[in-house]
């Protein structure tokens, strides 16, 4: 039934590729359809018009191999008129070694960059403007030896978005969430949040963000037990919306996930072996209910959820793989091709997209599952040398309409 599933999505995402290409070439002009090289006019099948050939083209399932293919393909691939594929992004941070004895700890510069499946390489992000406060945000600060100050980002209607975070004082660094739209390889700001805070439950349904608990500058009762929600879907952006209250102040201690699962919210307030609490809100009902204890068990590590349905678990002590069945109310271990657990040994996050796990472990790894094969597949992307990852976030690729 999985595999099924998966099959039946495919053809839907192909549908929808095809939909999009028909409509773009209905609205360009002819002078746009065509390829110019050398002052001349060159078809991208011949015999056929451009709009259809980019309709036809927009089936292939592997950007790659039409790119390998000829230059005028390679260019459609990367230009705003071609479906964009997915690509892995990354928050990345400079590698550093523990400081010696006497020696205080130094903040590491904060990097963005794409992963392109077709060329196989890192790409550096845009800077975003000097107005946008990137660099107000510390990863780490002489006051922690062995601690690592969260950046919490999440990615949801197609852009990548970083919501908290601490500064050189301890306090949120971030007022307005800092969003990257891939189509437009722009950062913009968004709308000023209520209560900007650190260390809080972030995350994402629906196309739309979520902001919860945390502190502010120092702790706050009111703040601890807020929730506001920004809608990403609406083109004006309006401003943050403000919740109904948590129960308790008890998801306040540390940066959590919100993961958006069914049209709810689900989180657990702390990570490794502690006694954990579980909390669902209803995104539709705007209420609160108490997470199951077998649902909460399964909280061993980083959850996502594939396509907002399907929960799955990464046990960052035994490295295993867990799929949640709602119905038993169970978690189920998913088999791996021999020597994949210790791949994922110290997994500290996950996202789960198009039947595929990317997860990013504590030693500065990042490992990619293929849960739609029996066993799951495993393997890892090299990262950009001198740099460790903090998340990964699977967008649609930069549009690079320069491309030659």
């Amino acid at each position: 039934m999985k595999k099924i599933k998966y099959e039946n999505t495919e053809r839907e995402a192909k549908l929808k590729r095809s939909e999009s290409m028909a409509t773009a070439a209905a609205k360009s002009t002819p002078a746009k359809r065509r390829r110019i090289d050398d002052g001349k006019q060159i078809a991208l099948i011949e015999g056929l018009p451009d709009h259809i050939s980019e309709i036809c083209l927009s089936l292939v399932c592997r950007p790659s191999l039409l790119a390998a293919v000829c230059t005028r393909w390679r260019r459609l691939v990367y230009s705003p008129e071609f479906p964009p594929f997915s690509s892995l992004y990354a928050l990345f941070v400079a590698s550093s070694s523990d400081p010696a004895p006497g020696f205080r700890r130094v903040n590491s510069e904060i990097r963005f960059m794409c992963f392109d499946p077709v060329s196989s390489k890192w790409d550096p992000l845009p800077p975003p403007p000097p107005e946008l406060p990137l660099n107000r945000i510390i990863y780490r600060h002489p006051s922690y030896i062995s601690f690592n100050l969260p950046i919490q980002c999440v990615s949801a209607a197609g852009k990548l978005v970083i919501i908290a975070g601490s500064n050189q004082e301890l306090s949120p660094a971030i007022s307005h969430p800092l969003i990257f739209d891939p189509i437009s390889s722009a950062w913009t700001s968004g709308p000023p949040i209520g209560s900007p805070r650190r260390w809080c439950a972030t995350g994402a349904c629906g196309g739309v963000i979520y902001i919860a608990s945390g502190m502010s500058s120092q702790f706050s009762s009111t703040v601890a037990k807020s929730i506001e929600k920004l809608d990403l879907t609406e083109h004006n952006r309006s401003n943050w919306e403000k919740l109904r209250e948590m129960r308790d102040l008890r998801f306040s201690r540390e940066a959590i996930d919100a993961v958006g699962w069914r049209r709810k919210l689900l989180m657990v307030n702390v990570k490794g072996d502690a006694v954990k609490e579980g909390a669902i809100y209803d995104v539709v009902n705007d209420d609160w209910e108490t997470m199951p204890e077998e649902m909460v068990a399964g909280w061993r590590g980083p959850v996502a959820a594939m396509e907002e349905e399907t929960l799955y678990s990464v046990d960052e002590k035994k490295g295993t793989v867990r799929i949640y069945d709602a119905e038993k109310r169970e978690w189920r271990e998913v088999v791996m091709v021999e020597g994949g657990e210790e791949l994922l040994k110290g997994a500290q996050q996950v996202t789960a997209v198009a039947g595929k796990l990317c997860v990013v472990t504590v030693d500065g790894r990042i490992v990619v599952v293929d849960v739609m094969a029996e066993p799951a597949k495993i393997w890892t992307v090299e990262k950009p040398q001198g740099l460790e990852p903090v998340s990964v976030h699977v967008l649609p690729r930069m549009s690079r309409p320069d491309f030659s």
